[in-house]
């Protein structure tokens, strides 16, 4: 998952995204040390961050394979 470094490019808190994803804090940072969510979440972040499901769920590793 992208999370991280979509956080980091677009300069955003762990409590900016929650209240853009109307998600608890505790969820946001579960799922950026987890590194898993559900798809539920997962459509809440990314309509929030304005990126596709691809751009936050796929592993950049998972395009060459």
């Amino acid at each position: 998952m992208n999370l991280q470094q979509i956080k980091t490019e677009k300069r955003l808190t762990l409590q900016q995204i929650a209240d853009m994803a109307g998600l608890p804090k505790r969820t946001v940072e579960q799922t950026i040390y987890r590194d898993t969510c559900s798809v539920k979440t997962a459509i809440k972040l990314a309509d929030a961050l304005g990126v596709t499901l691809d751009e936050l769920c796929r592993n950049r590793t998972d395009e060459t394979e």
